[in-house]
């Protein structure tokens, strides 16, 4: 083909591979392939993985439209604890803010007679206060005390601590007095970088908002470093035809993408930013397929992400932790585990087989690798157990099956086990793991884990679905096309998204409809002029608003949408209303017309949208019915507990590209394809949609339904 192809290009960043996305404006095709991440240097992967697309599209030329990018970056950073010295100023009298934290212990006081609290993010010699105080309206109390502040970061400066985040008491109400400590710092350090929390997160709450603006504190030189790498690359490629730079976003944890310019200034707004993309392409994948009422689990190198979707879109909390740090940004509702397939298997003081959350990530790598890793991870024992090929991504990584042996036979020796028993325990622990992640996001919180399918992606993500399936009692397990690229793939199905956020405490039947109207022009105003600076005409954004509310005397409220038009007592009863609703959904009860029980409003929100679009999904003709056509091989797999009485199987092993829509494979069975394996266990089927998706389901179940059957 002559010419340029005109290309839309989504790239997810992971812990061992980069995957990339490509659609075509003009044909609507879509390609997509991956290549290993670079730790050392990631932007190197994201150009790596730029070309290989002009390479999968022939090696013609490209006229880059946009680049959508989701990154771990921040992620691991948290996930594997690697945070740098920072410091903390907050308000006078509040120093041990950190310290005293919430009253909350893992897996409550029963099993926690021994718990000890982890190291808070910044140790309590590391915190300044300076004097000045706000009551909870912004009116001042006493006036800021300018020298303590001054002195605060010639503290910090002679020490050589050069990254600060500031949260003094009520700025929520009156940015003022932080936006003059941020000033000061500045000029009396001028290298430092610093967070205030009144542009991180303008909402009541202490601890949490001290919390959340440290950890975008933390991750900022790393963010700002990295997003500045990509963008020059970008700019020397010259991927345009007219020379213009490319437009560049970044994903959020919001489900939504902003400008890698703006992104540098809310980099905690990327802390899930490649599980949402994962989380939000899963949903339309599964949607399109007929189901409406999934779990997503996302199995990377470094981690496991999983989340809920009803109704076809994936649930918003600003209650997220990543790691063992509270972030209290909107993001989509996530609980990420460190049990991907770099996931290190250990044992610990107790003498007991342990796995993750330290990942071998992919320097140096599984030992399989052949890349200097030494200790045996989730990969090495699918290899050992022949549950994925003796090569990834087509034969371009060959893997070393006698190295991972020998690994899994030093830890086994620990253990008592022989190689095979061990790989199989490791796997076992790995599926609880799991396991256990999907039970937090659907048992825990009233949901029938029973009634869900799973959508299963990522390089990993569909190792371990059968056993799943067991656990669980899942109703199936959904592989979409290229699961390996379903975040790069959801990078092109999202808009650009801006949340704001304002805390108006008033009991509902004392609100000024006029004062929550004005608060809301203020937030929708934020919210248009980071639309414009997007490039999105006034007329295509989108400014959806919500508030937080809850019952006086309750310590956390139930978000609900507040409709278009004019905020008047009717328009705020109706919102009312809604609360109490919602109330009863999640809780079981409400105490709507009970005079005794009042309603209060607490957070206003208010979120920019700027939509794009979306490519189309492509269906393929029905096959044959006859998988034999995709075989390529066979080979011995172990299913079991890889025990004296677990001998393994001679397994047939398909290519999944060769197989058809309605194609249907009865297990054992191993379907493999260029980025992502599928061991099909005995007692378990899967079978071919006509998009090419693969449900997996066990055996005792129906055959695949129609997606009119599968909607309720």
């Amino acid at each position: 083909m002559t010419g340029r192809r005109r290309v839309r290009i989504g790239i997810d960043t992971g812990g061992t591979f980069t995957d990339v996305v490509a659609v075509d404006e003009a044909t609507g095709e879509t390609v997509a392939t991956k290549t290993p991440s670079t730790p050392a240097d990631p932007a190197e992967g994201f150009m790596t993985a730029i070309a290989r697309i002009r390479d999968e599209l022939g090696g013609d030329p490209l006229d880059v439209v946009a680049v959508a990018h989701g990154t771990t970056v921040a992620t691991n950073r948290l996930l594997e604890d690697r945070i740098d010295r920072l410091g903390f100023i907050t308000t006078e009298g509040y120093e041990f803010v950190l310290e005293i934290a919430r009253q909350s212990v893992p897996d409550g006081y029963g099993n926690s007679y021994f718990w000890v609290k982890p190291d808070r993010i910044v140790p309590a010699d590391l915190v300044r206060t300076v004097g000045g105080r706000l009551d909870h309206t912004g009116a001042e109390i006493r006036p800021l005390d300018e020298e303590q502040a001054a002195a605060a970061a010639r503290w910090f400066r002679d020490r050589g601590i050069d990254t600060i985040g500031v949260c003094l008491l009520h700025s929520y109400a009156d940015p003022g007095h932080e936006r003059r400590v941020r000033d000061i710092l500045l000029a009396e350090h001028p290298d430092a970088t610093v967070s205030i929390s009144s542009d991180v997160l303008r909402e009541y709450r202490e601890y949490e908002r001290s919390m959340t603006t440290l950890v975008d504190a933390a991750v900022k030189p790393s963010v700002s470093r990295y997003v500045a790498g990509i963008r020059s690359r970008l700019d020397a490629a010259r991927l345009t035809t007219d020379r213009r730079r490319v437009p560049f976003h970044i994903m959020k944890s919001n489900g939504g993408v902003l400008s890698a310019e703006e992104v540098v200034h809310q980099p905690v707004s990327t802390v899930l930013s490649g599980p949402a993309a994962g989380a939000l392409g899963a949903a339309l994948v599964a949607h399109r397929a007929g189901f409406d009422r999934v779990l997503t689990l996302d199995g990377g190198g470094t981690s496991t992400d999983v989340s809920v979707v009803l109704d076809g879109e994936p649930g918003l909390t600003t209650e997220g932790t990543i790691g063992r740090f509270p972030s209290k940004i909107p993001m989509i509702d996530i609980v990420t585990v460190g049990a991907g397939g770099g996931s290190v298997a250990w044992i610990s003081a107790e003498e007991t087989l342990k796995v993750g959350p330290r990942s071998a990530g992919a320097d140096p790598g599984p030992i399989c690798y052949g890349a200097g890793g030494t200790e045996p991870t989730v990969t090495d024992a699918h290899l050992v157990l022949g549950r994925i090929p003796p090569h990834l991504l087509g034969g371009r990584i060959p893997l070393d099956a006698a190295a991972a042996r020998e690994g899994l036979a030093k830890l086994g020796d620990r253990l008592g086990l022989g190689v095979e028993q061990a790989a199989a325990g490791v796997l076992e622990i790995s599926a609880w793991n799991q396991a256990n992640a999907l039970r937090q996001v659907t048992v825990q919180r009233g949901l029938d884990v029973r009634d869900f399918h799973m959508v299963a992606f990522g390089g990993s993500g569909a190792l371990l679905l059968c056993r799943l399936i067991d656990i669980l009692g899942l109703a199936g397990v959904l592989v979409p096309r290229d699961p390996g690229n379903v975040s790069a793939y959801g990078l092109l199905t999202v808009d650009v998204r801006n949340d704001y956020v304002r805390t108006a405490v008033c009991p509902h039947a004392d609100l000024d409809p006029d004062r929550v109207a004005a608060i809301y022009a203020d937030l929708t105003e934020q919210a248009a002029r980071a639309l414009d600076a997007e490039g999105f005409d006034r007329p295509a954004q989108r400014h959806d608003r919500s508030a937080d509310l809850r019952y006086v005397g309750q310590a956390y409220e139930v978000r609900v949408p507040v409709p278009g038009g004019p905020i008047d007592h009717l328009l705020t009863e109706r919102v009312a209303t809604a609360f109490h609703e919602a109330h009863h959904r999640l809780y079981g009860y409400d105490f709507r017309g009970d005079p005794a029980q009042q309603v209060e409003w607490v957070n206003l929100r208010v979120s920019g949208v700027g939509p794009i679009r979306r490519p189309e999904p492509v269906s393929a003709p029905p096959g044959d019915g006859d998988p034999a056509r995709a075989r390529t091989g066979t080979r011995r797999v172990y299913f079991g507990a890889g025990g004296a009485d677990d001998p393994g199987h001679d397994t047939p092993v398909y290519w999944r590209p060769g197989l058809a829509p309605g194609d249907r494979l009865v297990g054992p069975a191993v379907i493999e394809e260029f980025g992502c394996t599928i061991p099909v266990h005995p007692g378990c089927a899967a079978e071919v949609d006509r998009y090419g998706n693969v449900l997996v389901t066990s055996g005792d179940r129906p055959a695949m339904p129609t997606q009119e059957e599968r909607r309720p």
